[in-house]
């Protein structure tokens, strides 16, 4: 029996990106963390200054990323407006949009990551980090044309073979 490729009933199935893993043993850490951290500062200094604790993060999260929102914002602007290319604007702007999710996240952990994403004397690491992240993935993800086997040949053809 002629089954089409990849339906055999042997076939293998799909792996699952591996980042995609990370993300959901995250998914499921975090609030496990998140809570073990709320418990022990609450023990340590008590419930009333915890959740005091917690909403001065909150508002002061907000203030912050609302101010460097706008001076990102501000930056790319006017790197649009000289012509220059916006690349570390960009890269600022996501990082502040990431932290800001951090931030309105309940807890101490993710405040912290927050900040670390959204104070810009630390914003200068997470850049790094970040534009180290791409070249990664865009340097492994995307082949150089006409390299490497099946690229098209001088005239745009592909050399292969008809199997009936």
């Amino acid at each position: 029996m002629n089954h089409p490729i990849g339906s055999t009933p042997y076939a293998r199935r799909r792996r699952r990106p591996r980042w995609l893993t990370y993300v959901l043993v995250g998914l499921v850490l975090a609030p496990v963390i998140e809570i073990t951290v709320l418990v022990l500062v609450g023990k340590a200094i008590g419930i009333g200054w915890t959740l005091l604790a917690l909403l001065a993060l909150t508002l002061l999260g907000t203030w912050l990323m609302r101010r460097e929102g706008s001076r990102t914002w501000k930056a790319l602007r006017e790197a649009s407006r000289t012509g220059r290319m916006p690349s570390r604007e960009i890269a600022d702007n996501a990082l502040v949009l990431i932290g800001g999710a951090f931030l309105l996240l309940p807890g101490f952990v993710s405040d912290l990551i927050g900040l670390f994403f959204v104070l810009p004397f630390t914003r200068v690491f997470a850049r790094g980090l970040l534009e180290a992240f791409v070249a990664s993935r865009v340097l492994v993800a995307v082949p150089f044309p006409g390299r490497g086997p099946g690229a098209p040949g001088p005239q745009g053809t592909i050399r292969g073979e008809v199997v009936d």
